[in-house]
């Protein structure tokens, strides 16, 4: 895919040092500013994530009728004047994603209670991402889903229905899917429950209580919803810590350069989006935890990352789910381990911006890594450095392009990293924070190459 933007990545010149704060989290960003536009009153959000996936969510809003005040130029805090659940209004145009599958796919559990018709696209990334998945559910429940494939590709058009609960067994273990259907059950006629093969992130059941909506989770993993008619905006600011998925590139370059010592502020350590300290702490990483806290209903604290004892391990499969959007910059960790990295039950890396396992099975073996690509994983043989010198392709996937750039940390020469431009979509300041800490990595029209 040609998106353009060229990274140049590579040799580190010494030692990475630094105490930094990365961006809000994505996956919150995006349900904040949902909930606060479907509750009543005003919602101040702090620590947003202003990467373009999440302004495509907050602009869907802004489409629908909702106010949102952004209260810096940054764009991390913002005010919401939310319209209640049945406040939205039919869009003049098609809603656009952009490149967001989260965006997508939990709007069309909110637009399946609509009483409008809505037409939702994306780029062409999204449009090869699998819909099906959120599609049946809501159509059980009683809205109607058109699109590409009989409802599976972009763009689809969701028809509101009067909706009834239902009782959903997910086939895969997703978050999104799993807030979809708990986001059409505010909707919807009875208790809707959710039931997951595996445990998948919870930022959904632990926001909506925030907003007045109790959620019940059961021993046995049941999740289940009993709408109450109403979201109410919270009386206190709803603050959003900062993103694991962007302080795991950070903490996988200090871990493979070395003498490199970095410590990242503020942190989500949720454990169902903590896979990614628990894999590199079976890899021998040294990673510990200072000042543990909480953010609202999320436990954070600061991580801090120092070089050396990094081997290959075999990944629990339940970690998995909890590690699903780290595993780009964990393979380029695993490639200059010592010893040998085995992921299994990881199919749904497959179906992610690109097919990361892919994806990063090519990109590792132009920098000269073995790497042995599974159906649903990999096998990864580490060493002692990569090749440079070398072009790679990140296919407009954001985390492949970062996690390449962590890679070339520990490569003989230059890596050049084309398709790079999506790392806007999350990480819009990556390159200026790696610069920070001592990376080598750089815009390619920075210097006219």
């Amino acid at each position: 895919m040609n998106i353009g933007g060229t990274l140049i990545a590579g040799p580190a010149a010494g030692p990475l040092h630094g105490r930094i704060h990365v961006p809000g989290d994505k996956s919150m960003s995006h349900r904040g500013v949902m909930l606060a536009s479907l509750a009543d009153g005003v919602t101040e959000i702090r620590g947003f994530l202003p990467g373009e996936d999440n302004i495509a969510t907050a602009q869907m809003f802004i489409d629908m009728g909702v106010q949102i005040e952004w209260l810096n130029d940054e764009k991390t805090a913002l005010r919401v004047h939310g319209v209640g659940l049945h406040g939205l209004q039919a869009p003049e145009n098609m809603l656009d994603a952009g490149n967001s599958g989260t965006c997508v796919r939990l709007m069309t559990g909110v637009l399946a209670g609509q009483s409008f018709s809505t037409t939702v696209g994306g780029d062409a990334s999204l449009s090869k991402r699998p819909m099906q998945r959120v599609a049946d559910p809501v159509r059980r429940m009683g809205a109607t889903v058109d699109g590409r494939e009989g409802g599976n590709l972009l763009p689809l058009t969701i028809t509101g229905g009067q909706l009834q609960a239902i009782d959903h067994v997910s086939a895969v273990a997703s978050a999104q899917i799993k807030s979809c259907v708990l986001l059409a059950g505010l909707y919807a006629d009875g208790v809707t429950t959710v039931k997951e093969p595996k445990p998948t992130r919870d930022h959904t059941e632990r926001m909506l209580p925030l907003f007045g909506q109790p959620v019940d989770v059961a021993e046995d993993g049941t999740i289940s919803l009993r709408p109450t008619g109403a979201l109410t905006a919270p009386s206190s600011v709803v603050d959003i810590p900062a993103d694991p998925s962007s302080a795991c590139f950070f903490a996988v370059a200090a871990a493979l350069v070395p003498g490199s010592d970095i410590s990242i502020e503020g942190i989500g350590i949720n454990p169902r989006r903590d896979g990614w300290r628990r894999i590199l702490l079976a890899m021998g990483s040294d990673v510990t935890l200072v000042g543990e806290g909480s953010v609202g209903e999320e436990p954070v604290a600061d991580v801090r990352i120092r070089a050396g004892g990094l081997h290959g391990a075999q990944v629990n499969p339940d970690d998995v789910p909890d590690a699903i959007d780290e595993f780009p910059v964990l393979f380029a960790a695993a490639s200059l381990a010592d010893g040998e990295f085995v992921l299994t039950d990881a199919e749904e890396l497959r179906v992610k911006e690109s097919d990361r396992i892919a994806a990063m099975a090519a990109a590792l073996r132009s920098a000269g890594a073995d790497v042995e690509e599974k159906p649903d994983g990999a096998v990864i043989r580490g060493q002692s450095m990569l090749r440079g010198n070398v072009d790679v392709d990140a296919h407009g996937d954001h985390r492949i392009a970062m996690a390449m750039a962590v890679a070339a940390q520990r490569a003989d020469g230059e890596v050049r990293i084309h398709n790079a431009a999506a790392i806007a979509t999350s990480f819009p300041n990556f390159v200026a924070l790696a610069q920070s800490v001592g990376m080598n990595v750089r815009w390619a029209d920075e210097d006219g190459l």
